[in-house]
């Protein structure tokens, strides 16, 4: 489908809002599961893929209805942006898991255990990019969690060193990548939150992985880094820059997509990454408020400070996974109202 041919083309991070009648969202806002979750799920497994594929239409058809030029499929049929995939993989013991400390450092989460080589079985996501495909005739992106995070997401059991382990995930997350740009994918995502998390580990090889995972895709292809969901890691507790960034420059990544709303990120840090598009999180998820279209413009504009019009792309901070529905809603059509009154603005 016709990639948007404006400036300024808004798109999402990936996920939005599961239907209460789909999932248990008291039991899905407590956890990001690195492990699966069936128990959220509040369909019996013979009605589970049907509902899904409902609940899929209507992210779909909020995204066309809000404006959004890049639709995805709303990540509905994940637990969470990355176990999914991690989970589905060769060599992976999800059924056992081990504790690591999470991510926020202060309480403990049951990750898969890496016990073997780790293989891709057979695709994952294929099916979700055929049927987004199916529904949709814009432009259609999907995401895939990145091998850096997912080997920070698993206790590494079986290869000598975590470099040895990222390196094995890119290789099936390329071969997932792969498939989904033969389903008709025009963007294709890796959400590397974790590289901000580790940053001396992600110096050593965060980007040689991401290079790996991206081989061979010709389509527009993003990585994408945030602080956590607003929902799980409030905004006291966020940092006001990345620690892992300039680095990005050096991936054959188009696009580096950055959370900036609800940290207040100084945006001069933009100027370290020359030779990417930016999708610029210009909707703070953190604030129950949906935005006026003013106060999106003016976020907008600031990235347009840093970034030209023909490299800026706007969008949420991070996933709206975890917001009422209604409230993602508003805030996207928010976004996109700014976005055509800035086009305008610039002529």
């Amino acid at each position: 489908m016709p990639m948007p041919t404006h400036i300024l083309p808004t798109t999402v991070v990936g996920s939005y809002p599961q239907p209460e009648w789909l999932v248990n969202r008291a039991m899905l806002s407590k956890v990001v599961p690195r492990t699966r979750l069936h128990d959220m799920w509040r369909l019996p497994a013979e009605h589970l893929e049907e509902a899904q594929d409902d609940a899929t239409i209507v992210a779909i058809r909020d995204m066309e209805r809000a404006g959004i030029d890049i639709v995805t499929d709303g990540e509905i049929r994940r637990e969470s942006y990355s176990n999914r995939f991690a989970t589905a993989l060769d060599g992976i013991d999800g059924d056992n898991p081990a504790m690591i400390v999470a991510r926020t450092g202060n309480t403990q989460t049951p990750v898969p255990r890496v016990v073997g080589p780790v293989k891709r079985k057979g695709p994952v996501e294929l099916h979700d990019m055929q049927f987004l495909r199916k529904n949709t005739d814009r432009a259609a992106k999907i995401t895939l969690p990145g091998p850096f995070t997912m080997s920070q997401q698993a206790r590494n059991e079986f290869y000598k060193d975590e470099e040895e382990l990222a390196m094995a995930l890119a290789e099936a997350v390329n071969a997932e990548a792969l498939d989904l740009q033969k389903a008709g994918a025009d963007v294709i995502q890796l959400d590397e939150p974790w590289v901000r998390n580790n940053p001396d580990l992600a110096k050593r090889y965060a980007v040689k992985a991401i290079n790996r995972a991206l081989q061979g895709i010709t389509v527009p292809t993003v990585v994408h880094l945030c602080f956590g969901y607003a929902a799980v890691v409030p905004g006291s507790n966020k940092p006001a820059g990345y620690s892992f960034l300039a680095e990005l420059d050096d991936t054959i990544a188009d696009q580096i997509s950055i959370e900036a709303a609800q940290p207040k990120l100084d945006l001069g840090v933009l100027r370290d990454l020359s030779s990417k598009k930016i999708m610029l999180g210009v909707l703070d998820l953190a604030d129950p408020a949906i935005e006026s279209v003013d106060t999106v413009a003016a976020r907008i504009r600031n990235g347009l400070k840093y970034v030209s019009p023909d490299r800026l792309v706007p969008a949420p901070d991070c996933g709206m996974k975890y917001m009422p529905r209604a409230t993602a809603f508003g805030k996207l059509k928010a976004m996109c109202d700014a976005a055509a009154m800035v086009r305008r603005e610039i002529g």
